[in-house]
């Protein structure tokens, strides 16, 4: 630089603080996001958690004016995914959509994380699980699936849905248990996910798969699986023709997969309170009303208070329906 050109400068900076002008950049203060967030799925693509990952990364998007990127990190029985949440830097660049199977994985002693491993932010959605078979299946509804399995030798059907001990692993031992069988009546062959359990079900891999009905809804309109009923308290008003356990064989037995939004502990307050306050607006809009109906999504808001106390209570909930079920790992 000149003599000529740093004069003018410094005279300029001068004349700027005599007005009290001068600009002090405020260090580590950049308004958050000012560059893309990642958004970890623990689950596979083209599943339900998936997919509602997605509309509410793409309306993070559009509000915040910053691309949010799902990316999917399966394996491990869900894992590696939530591992990937838990572990990110604090910095508010990487989140993800935790699943029920936090409240299960450390039960079976497949990991130490659990709830308290993150900053909670929002939960988002609950679903009740579906029985599925494919369309070349003899049977044609629920009671006459629940007679061949009570007259078949153990291991004879297959299952999927989920990773070993997943929540649509469990959904099944609970019938099976309703049914008066033992839990591993009928095998269970894990996934990453309801989706690739779907197409396995298609292609004659496995006889059912224990998912919700929504995460099945693919297969379904492609003509290749049908669902036979839900183990659920209700029937799904956007599958009204599927009924539920307790209407066709008197079993009153319903549980529950959930989805919310955390992301790692340490998370700044001014982070999390931007990101509560997204997720709330995310949840109210009417594109992510519309995409959740149209797939007959389950949909559930609790603000962070209520998502950490949603989720110590399912937390205990869990430990025991696990023991019972003998999926829990002994101490």
């Amino acid at each position: 630089m000149s003599k000529i050109s740093r004069r003018s400068v410094l005279a300029g900076a001068a004349a700027a603080g005599a007005t009290g002008l001068i600009a002090r950049p405020a260090i580590g203060q950049a308004q958050w996001p000012n560059r893309p967030v990642t958004l970890v799925c623990p689950w596979g693509a083209g599943g339900g958690t998936d997919a509602t990952a997605r509309i509410i990364a793409s309306l993070l998007e559009k509000n915040l004016g910053q691309p949010f990127n799902v990316v999917n990190r399966t394996g491990g029985s869900g894992v590696v995914g939530h591992s990937a949440i838990a572990t990110a830097a604090p910095d508010g660049y990487t989140i993800g959509m935790i699943t029920v199977e936090i409240t299960m994985m450390h039960h079976q002693g497949l990991t130490d994380l659990n709830p308290t491993s993150y900053t909670p932010l929002a939960l988002m959605n609950e679903d009740p699980p579906g029985v599925q078979v494919s369309t070349s299946s003899p049977y044609k509804d629920i009671k006459a699936l629940a007679e061949a399995i009570k007259a078949a030798p153990a291991g004879k059907f297959k299952a999927s849905g989920t990773g070993q001990g997943g929540i649509w692993h469990l959904a099944l031992i609970g019938w099976l248990v309703a049914m008066g069988l033992k839990p591993d009546h009928v095998a269970w062959a894990p996934s990453n996910g309801a989706a690739p359990a779907m197409q396995d079900l298609a292609a004659g891999g496995v006889d059912i798969v224990t998912c919700s009905v929504p995460e099945g809804r693919a297969m379904i309109d492609a003509g290749k699986a049908k669902s036979l009923a839900i183990m659920a308290k209700e029937r799904n008003p956007q599958f009204k023709d599927v009924p539920t356990l307790n209407e066709t064989l008197g079993i009153n037995y319903s549980v529950g997969a959930w989805r919310g939004i955390a992301g790692p502990k340490g998370l700044p307050a001014e982070i999390q309170a931007k990101l509560i306050a997204e997720l709330k607006k995310a949840y109210d809009s009417k594109e992510f009303q519309d995409f959740m109906n149209a797939r007959g999504f389950g949909m559930t808001f609790a603000d962070q208070a209520g998502f950490t106390k949603f989720m110590a209570e399912g937390d205990k909930a869990m430990a025991a329906a696990m023991s019972a079920a003998g999926l829990a790992k002994k101490a």
